[in-house]
């Protein structure tokens, strides 16, 4: 079955906005500290302080700095009561509040004297220093990282609250490769991962994979072109709603969009290119929403040379940091290996021309 892009393609604005239309977050889940990296916090427990009490932070004698002022080398100080060693980590004796080295007191049977002053807190780790206690281990809304797990850890949090959107993903057979790379990206940004195949590329055979989902948004990858085997999006008509095929983006321009349902759906190309451009311009808005993302991290660089655009179509330029600017890599066409080296992404906007060198621009990072 042969697809036919239409004549007039549907700018990203209108597609985006057509498959966000009626999409709510989803509800939350809790997940054990292990796997809920890369999800997006939904509401975290308030921590207890840690340390819980004042610690030693280093090896050696525990002290009242006000006692031992004065005390030195050339005139060493006797302390009345033996003073107490403490390891890292211990709790502070009452009523002291410094850790001298070993070599900064002298005992020898029942005497001890002090040969070096302290002041409070030296060697000493103080309670709540590290957590501050009845605060968040991450914002509602952001992305939990290693050191938002570090911070649980400490607190000794097991589990944290999270949305984590369910993705399934049908790959359309002759396009394994950016299957692999979209399955690698939807896991890493947080998402459960449904990944079935087609058995074949005929309409039948992708409708009957899209129709045993069960899942919060889809992507199809491949049989999204206007060649004689391209028929995803066709299966997808049979199934639900196409609001769109043919979007007005570089990369990304046989992409579709549409719903199963009430499950919005992506038709990605089955280049990776293609298919990376329109998950960047139309799945990420899409996951943001559903897990109540605040927005994404951006960074603003001035441009190391000018991007020119086409006016009428979105392009995705990549970019890499070089000299604390941004080097464009790639406009509209990607070779893999600027896939490979770009530290971020710019989307020019259908009615940009581009911009000149020097340019600040607010890019998208790749990895956060």
């Amino acid at each position: 079955m042969t697809q036919r892009l239409p004549p007039s393609l549907t700018p990203l604005d209108t597609a985006l906005a057509a498959l966000l239309r009626g999409v709510d977050p989803i509800a939350t889940i809790e997940l054990p500290l292990t796997e809920a990296a890369g999800c997006i916090a939904a509401g975290t427990p308030l921590l207890v302080a840690s340390p819980p009490r004042d610690i030693a932070a280093a090896d050696g004698w525990a002290l009242c700095a006000n006692d031992i002022v004065g005390a030195s080398a050339y005139s060493p100080l006797p302390l009345m009561t033996a003073p107490v060693w403490v390891d890292a980590g211990d709790a502070m004796p009452p009523g002291c509040d410094c850790v001298l080295d070993a070599d900064a007191v002298e005992v020898s049977g029942p005497l001890a004297q002090v040969l070096a002053e302290g002041v409070p807190g030296q060697g000493v780790r103080r309670a709540g220093s590290d957590i501050a206690g009845r605060a968040p281990a991450v914002a509602e809304g952001h992305l939990i990282n290693s050191a938002t797990l570090l911070l649980a850890r400490a607190a000794g949090v097991e589990k944290l609250s999270v949305r984590q959107p369910r993705l399934g993903i049908v790959n359309v057979p002759g396009a394994a490769v950016t299957a692999h790379m979209i399955a690698e990206i939807a896991r890493a940004t947080g998402l459960q991962v449904q990944a079935r195949e087609a058995a074949a590329r005929d309409v039948g055979s992708i409708a009957e994979v899209l129709g045993s989902l069960t899942c919060d948004l889809v992507v199809t990858i491949g049989g999204s072109g206007a060649g004689r085997r391209d028929a995803a999006v066709s299966a997808l008509a049979r199934h639900g709603d196409v609001f769109a095929h043919g979007l007005a983006l570089q990369p990304g321009r046989t992409a579709a969009v549409g719903r199963l349902g009430q499950v919005p759906v992506v038709a990605l190309p089955g280049s990776p290119d293609h298919a990376l451009a329109a998950w960047l311009a139309l799945v990420l808005p899409l996951v943001d929403r559903l897990s109540a993302r605040q927005l994404r991290r951006r960074m603003t660089l001035p441009l190391a040379r000018k991007i020119a655009s086409s006016v009428g179509i979105a392009e995705i330029a990549l970019l890499a940091e070089e000299h604390h600017a941004w080097l464009p890599l790639a406009v509209g066409e990607w070779p893999l290996q600027a896939i490979a080296r770009a530290d971020a992404w710019l989307l020019v906007p259908a009615s940009h021309e581009g911009f000149a060198a020097g340019t600040p621009v607010d890019a998208y990072l790749m990895r956060e």
